[in-house]
């Protein structure tokens, strides 16, 4: 998927990874979100890239992952939660690293 996305655009991987560009601007002494149609072409195109990306992954799911995700607003949010669901949390992988080589789970055998 990374090699996927990345073909695509470095940047909508960057945003998968770091989260969504969201240029801001101080109104009434509360710091938002600039609108939409205020951006320069260059600063909405990169404010784009989050909900290509979103488009991208769930594009890619079977309908279990799907629902799992498709609330998220956020494609990082999506990407973290598949992460835990393919890969574990990262004390799983931490756990897995530094087993023993010989060492198996009794529960699945592997």
């Amino acid at each position: 998927m990374k090699i996927f996305i990345q073909s695509i655009d470095r940047s909508i991987w960057n945003a998968l990874v770091n989260g969504p560009f969201a240029p801001m601007i101080i109104g009434d002494g509360k710091t938002v979100e600039k609108p939409c149609d205020e951006l320069t072409d260059t600063k909405s195109k990169k404010a784009q890239y989050d909900c290509i990306a979103k488009n991208i992954i769930t594009s890619a799911l079977n309908l279990d992952e799907f629902f799992k995700v498709s609330q998220c607003a956020l494609a990082k949010k999506m990407w973290d939660i598949l992460e835990v669901i393919h890969e574990g949390t990262n004390d799983v992988k931490h756990a897995r690293k530094h087993a023993p080589k010989n060492m198996s789970c009794s529960e699945c055998s592997r």
